[in-house]
Formats: C-alpha cells, sequence, structure tokens
C-alpha cells in the first residue's frame, strides 16, 4: 500500500523538549550547555565559538537548530537564523547567537562571508551553530574555513531505527496520556512519512482527535482519522 501524503497539519514548533533524542541524548544536553554557556557569558572569548551538527537527511538537524532559536528566543537572548537565499544579511548590531542550516550548500562568496562571521564571533566571544550532511573534514570549503568549524563541538546527527521510533512514539505518546498499540504503531510507521517531525506531529493531531471524540485511541480509529485526512483536499 503506498504511504499516505503526511499534509495534515502545521508541525508543531520545533523545541527541545519535541525532539525525540533516541542515539542523540548526549547531543540535546551538550547543545543545551553550548547555549546557557552563550546566553549568560554574551562576551567571553573563552566560550567555544562553533558548535557543528552533521548527518543524514531526515535525523532532526533542523529540528535541533529551530529548538536553538526557540531556547533563544524564550531567554531574550538575540540571534538571526540564516536563510540559504541569504546569508549573512548586513545588519546594524550583529547578534550573539547566528544560526546556519544546511551551511554545505554556501557557494564560495557565502563562505567568505562565514570566514569573516567566525572569526567576529570568536573575537567577540559569540556563538555559531551549524548543519550539514557531511563533518567539517568533508566539505569542499577553503581549508581555514574547514579548519575553523573543526575547532567547535562537532557531533553527529543519527537516525533513529524501527525499534528507537516504535519506542519514541510510545514514550511520546504517554507524555499525553495516551496509549498506543503494538498494532496502531505498526500502522502509523506503514502510512505515514517516518521521520520523527513528522511523526510526533501525527501523535499530536491523533491527541486532540482523542479528546475531541472522548474515545481512546483504537486502530480502527486510525485507520478511519488517517484516511478520512488523505482523502481531504483541504489537507493536501
Amino acid at each position: 500500500m503506498q504511504q499516505m501524503v503526511f499534509n495534515l497539519f502545521p508541525p508543531a514548533p520545533a523545541t527541545f523538549d519535541n525532539f525525540i533524542a533516541g542515539h542523540n541524548t548526549e547531543i540535546v544536553a551538550a547543545l543545551r550547555q553550548f547555549l546557557d554557556a552563550h546566553s549568560t557569558k554574551i562576551f567571553n572569548p573563552a566560550n567555544t565559538t562553533s558548535f557543528y551538527l552533521w548527518g543524514a537527511h531526515g535525523t532532526g538537524k533542523t529540528h535541533l537548530i529551530h529548538a536553538a532559536a526557540d531556547n533563544a528566543r524564550m531567554r531574550h537572548f538575540p540571534f538571526i537564523d540564516v536563510k540559504a537565499d541569504n546569508p549573512f544579511p548586513d545588519i546594524d548590531q550583529p547578534p550573539s547567537l547566528w544560526l546556519v542550516d544546511d551551511v554545505d550548500i554556501f557557494d564560495d562568496n557565502a563562505q567568505a562571508k562565514l570566514f569573516t562571521l567566525y572569526n567576529h564571533l570568536r573575537e567577540a566571544g559569540g556563538a555559531l551553530l551549524v548543519s550539514a550532511s557531511l563533518p567539517p573534514a568533508q566539505l569542499s570549503f577553503r581549508d581555514d574555513i574547514r579548519t575553523r568549524l573543526g575547532w567547535g563541538f562537532i557531533y553527529e546527527v543519527l537516525m533513529l531505527d524501527d525499534e528507537q521510533k516504535i519506542k519514541a512514539l510510545k514514550d511520546y505518546a504517554c507524555t499525553k496520556g495516551l496509549k498506543l498499540s503494538d498494532d496502531i504503531v505498526a500502522y502509523i510507521l506503514k502510512m505515514t512519512r517516518r521521520n520523527m517531525r513528522s511523526l510526533t506531529t501525527l501523535i499530536d493531531a491523533l491527541d486532540g482527535y482523542s479528546l475531541s471524540l472522548k474515545r481512546p485511541l483504537t486502530l480502527p480509529l486510525v485507520r478511519t482519522w488517517l484516511q478520512r485526512q488523505n482523502n481531504n483536499p483541504a489537507t493536501r
């Protein structure tokens, strides 16, 4: 059976709390500590300048970038989330935290700006959080840029296997008071996108559906709801 298109609802805002860590628990803890150090000692040059996330598509790197933005926003810590189509915009008062997703797609001009930015942040005690599909040493960048990115924290974000996804989904559902049977989880994994952001968004939606009906989730209920959403033009 073909997978249903998962365009049901906008994903919930990415936070550290709704990131399903699996093998990546150490990364989340280290990233929190990195942000703590820079938010409380903004201009301390002793702080490690960069935090580098790398891994395959769908491992959650972008989620962690957005979670860092959420964390900074809650602390009123100035940051900028760099967009690929406008890397490193000119601004009067550069923030102390820069978030750069998919740095490996940057062209020569963007790489040069990244080099300048890194040096500025290192001198000022600022912070740079970046993600890429490859570790710094394998980037097709200038040697001086690869070297600087290699000076900071480097973590590979690992994909969850199916067994971990099943446990993660059940654990996440439990936080909402939902109990997912094995057959429900198996059906969800078969019929929807398998990245954790999509799966947790689906659990959020099923939680709301269950509450609206005041009924526990059963496989027929989940199957009917998913099929209804798939056939609804408004959710495509």
